[in-house]
């Protein structure tokens, strides 16, 4: 690819935007000129980008008339002003927030699962990345929904600590230490450590009982499988792990379905990495073989007892990585290779929020 991108990288100080910068020098993105962005609290910092430390520039006070693409990972309400404001520029969107992941006119893009949908971009000029289990999931899935039709999906997520942010991860750190020194974690209101611990809410609470992380999983899954008719059954749960959430998956699929048939057709799929051996050991975990790797891994396939069309499955994967950093990437390597073409697709951006 011989043109270049200017790329600016919304939250480029947090976990995820640092994440961001090194997965586009990683995969060697055609980037033109970076412009790293944040709040104000950020001034004075740095970025390193192909050995160059970069100036992280104030959000408030950017043009994105600069750039073409806009990677953004700083919270909802900062996409909500923002990303409109880069689509009204001239730029494509990339959003890792769920501000706008269920509108009906924002395309909601996995890139193994739905590519296709990255054309929508001209809609509104915007992309949503969708929530990180929920990638990790449908990455699994679609291979076999594809092959024989999935009904029904029960889903617990068992999800690293970094999926709530660094404050978060330091948090919990802190805590490990002062219970292994004897003493008791931080009191932080009603909420309950994490460290050495298992915590089944993340998010607020809906008037069904399950969180906004559990019906994030029930609507983007529809979305992005179109699939408005399955049924899926969420439970999440934040466990003290650094990077890497997990997922134990049952499903009920429309015609039968083998385990090793699943394994073949699981084998085969872009993104997938399947450790599936049943001895000590043969199984995918979050600290030795997910964490800070790009493929969602596969294990423990078999086929439910309880059930003639069941299957059960356990899928593990970076959070930070593919689910959020590398899927935006993913998103803006499509979009630089098939869409957006020597003329700049700010004009036609610009048009469509008019």
């Amino acid at each position: 690819m011989s043109r270049k991108f200017d790329v600016a990288v919304v939250g480029a100080t947090g976990l995820v935007g640092e994440t961001m910068i090194r997965t586009l020098e990683e995969r060697s993105f055609p980037v033109g000129k970076l412009y790293p962005l944040a709040s104000s609290r950020s001034a004075g910092r740095t970025v390193t980008f192909r050995d160059e430390a970069i100036p992280v520039g104030v959000l408030d006070e950017f043009d994105f008339g600069q750039v073409e693409i806009a990677l953004f990972s700083a919270g909802g309400s900062v996409s909500a002003e923002f990303a409109p404001r880069a689509a009204s520029a001239g730029a494509v969107a990339i959003d890792n927030t769920s501000y706008f992941r269920m509108h009906d006119d924002v395309p909601l893009v996995v890139p193994e699962v739905n590519a296709d949908r990255v054309a929508d971009y001209a809609n509104r000029g915007i992309i949503a990345n969708p929530n990180c289990s929920t990638i990790q999931l449908v990455v699994a899935l679609k291979p076999i929904h594809d092959a024989v039709g999935i009904e029904r999906i029960n889903v617990a997520t068992y999800q690293a600590i970094s999926g709530a942010g660094r404050a978060a991860l330091e948090d919990m750190n802190e805590d490990a230490e002062r219970i292994v020194a004897g003493g008791d974690p931080v009191a932080r209101g009603a909420a309950k450590h994490v460290a050495f611990n298992a915590v089944p809410q993340i998010g607020d609470f809906q008037a069904n009982g399950f969180t906004t992380e559990e019906m994030k999983l029930v609507f983007e899954t529809r979305k992005i499988l179109e699939a408005p008719d399955i049924r899926v059954n969420p439970t999440a749960v934040r466990i003290p792990v650094l990077y890497g959430h997990c997922e134990a998956v049952n499903i009920e699929t429309r015609e039968k379905l083998t385990a090793p048939d699943a394994r073949a057709l699981l084998q085969d799929a872009p993104g997938v990495s399947v450790i599936d051996g049943h001895e000590l050991g043969g199984y995918p975990t979050p600290a030795t073989d997910a964490a800070h790797r790009d493929p969602v891994f596969v294990g423990r396939l078999r086929e439910d007892p309880s059930h003639p069309k069941g299957l059960d499955l356990w899928i593990v994967a970076d959070n930070i990585r593919k689910g959020a950093a590398l899927n935006s990437v993913q998103i803006a390597e499509i979009l630089a290779s098939r869409f957006l073409t020597e003329v700049a697709p700010r004009a036609v951006a610009a048009a469509t929020s008019n």
